[in-house]
């Protein structure tokens, strides 16, 4: 069951890749969410309750919930519905983080470790660059904090594939890490909306002191 909510979590990757109305980016973050709900439970079920507890709440709550909630209350204030041209194909999109994926693959066979499991690495690496492609070739900085997200997902689905057990120092940190930058790209982007007019990253190059 496990590796089936993974693949589905690495096929919406690929969908990331050719979705250009940002609902959809905020949908599918918040499927992810879902799917990593399952893996935490399935994975997690034998530590410690309270641990477990928290685990799923960060999962359910602020990445099914709470996160999209937030993104879709910034893109109805700035009245943004469909992010702009990307600087590539969606052709080419597929193509290449098909190559991730394939990459994160290959990658995974030349590390012989007992301990790591495969099939979370390669869907770890698969997120953690498809993240960065998003925001490499994305014009709009909402899309990008949304890139950030996905590198996210894929820092949670790394932190499992080296072991059961996730402190609950290491999810502190994570949940501090993903309000204190959505927080401050939020502030950021309504900022530069409201006094540029627009979102596009290419215009901040016009920006002075």
């Amino acid at each position: 069951m496990t590796n089936i909510l993974l693949i589905t979590f690495t096929i919406s990757l690929i969908y990331l890749g050719v979705a250009n109305r940002l609902k959809s980016y905020i949908t599918t973050l918040a499927f992810q969410g879902m799917l990593l709900f399952g893996v935490a439970f399935i994975e997690l079920i034998e530590i410690n309750w309270l641990n477990l507890v928290f685990v799923l709440l960060e999962t359910i709550v602020f990445k099914t919930i709470a996160i999209p909630y937030f993104l879709n209350y910034v893109i109805r204030k700035n009245k943004i519905t469909r992010d702009t041209d990307p600087f590539l194909p969606d052709f080419v999109s597929i193509v290449l983080i098909t190559f991730i994926i394939l990459g994160s693959f290959f990658l995974s066979n030349t590390i012989h470790d007992p301990h790591l499991r495969k099939i979370f690495f390669v869907v770890a690496l698969s997120a953690l660059f498809t993240g960065l492609y998003i925001i490499t070739t994305r014009r709009k900085i909402i899309t990008h904090v949304m890139g950030f997200l996905v590198i996210e997902n894929g820092v949670f689905v790394l932190s499992l594939a080296v072991g059961n057990e996730m402190p609950m120092l290491v999810n502190i940190g994570i949940l501090l890490d993903i309000f204190a930058s959505i927080f401050l790209l939020g502030i950021f982007a309504n900022k530069v909306v409201d006094e540029m007019k627009g979102q596009d990253v290419e215009q901040l190059t016009d920006l002075r002191d």
